[in-house]
């Protein structure tokens, strides 16, 4: 087993101008509960998850994906991992220290390649949750974010090189080349990918739900409030899992999913998949086909929020 720092995806933050039906939108249809809210900022967890909080609302002028939170075991990883970003150049936003967020804990910030802010921390306080029951069909934990980078090759490198992420499995087109590497920090077969776009952005937002039934009785339960599905309901083949993608009030990309895949890290190779072959997209052949207008509504709006970072 590969002997990493960072051990798993806590939350995604993002900021919005109309805030109020962003977060309606979250702790209402989608199934989140917000656990706290303080002047234009909401926290909110999924019931079946030890995170104090999956998703962060923040009112804003203008649309941005304000951070991506990992979680590392001990204060000691974050303080190593913190001394080796700095030691190659990596921009620091914050030393380590304590976090003032729900649950608190100790952790630092730093910008990754394509800009973006990237938090890690360990010792944040374990949420009380639950077991979800049988057709309780909203989010159990956060599952993976996927991010667009204009350039997934240095992305991918990057975060092996500075995050010990490792791939999985890449998807490639004939014309188009590698368009998307799959990355893990622990089994799960990633908890983060990066997409080719025409600039750097939030792909989308991945949220588990307890099992098949679930996964289908939420999608049901969002078609009939009238959130537009932009593709599913199918099954991946890299990756294994199901997946049924909506927008968000403000055009991001949400996913409903299940049974992602969990690897022998020992024993795993990556594959190329030819993402051209219907069977590779969706396994199932069940939802609408893949093609330029779905993948478009993915690449979505230019962050204005990422710092354009020097090359490390």
């Amino acid at each position: 087993m590969p002997d990493r720092l960072i051990t798993h995806l806590r939350h995604v933050d993002m900021a919005v101008p109309d805030y109020d039906r962003q977060r309606e939108f979250y702790s209402g249809v989608w199934g989140l509960t917000e656990v706290a809210d303080d002047t234009g900022i909401s926290f909110l967890a999924a019931e079946g998850s030890p995170e104090q909080y999956i998703i962060r609302l923040r009112r804003a002028e203008e649309k941005r994906l304000d951070l991506i939170a990992f979680g590392a075991a001990t204060p000691a990883d974050v303080d190593a991992l913190a001394g080796r970003l700095r030691a190659a150049q990596v921009r620091l936003v914050s030393e380590p220290g304590t976090l003032d967020t729900p649950g608190g804990g100790y952790g630092f910030r730093f910008f990754d390649l394509d800009g973006r802010t990237v938090e890690v921390s360990a010792d944040v306080a374990v949420r009380a949750h639950r077991r979800l029951e049988a057709k309780e069909s909203v989010p159990v934990r956060l599952s993976h974010v996927v991010l667009n980078s204009p350039d997934i090759d240095a992305t991918r490198t990057w975060y092996e090189t500075h995050l010990d992420f490792a791939l999985s499995d890449t998807l490639a087109h004939p014309r188009m080349g590698e368009v998307m590497h799959f990355m893990r920090c622990n089994p799960r077969h990633h908890s983060m990918a990066v997409a080719r776009g025409p600039h750097a952005s939030l792909h989308h937002i991945s949220f588990e739900l307890r099992g098949l039934d679930e996964y289908m009785y939420g999608t049901g339960r969002l078609l009939r409030a009238g959130v537009k599905m932009i593709w599913g309901p199918g099954r991946h083949l890299a990756g294994d899992n199901t997946f049924a993608y909506f927008l968000d009030p403000h055009g991001n990309t949400v996913e409903y999913t299940t049974e992602l895949e969990e690897l022998d890290e020992d024993a795993w190779h990556p594959h190329v998949y030819d993402f051209s072959r219907p069977e590779v997209t969706d396994q199932w052949g069940t939802a609408n086909p893949m093609n330029e207008l779905v993948a478009k509504e993915s690449f979505n709006d230019v962050d204005r929020g990422v710092f354009v970072a020097p090359p490390v």
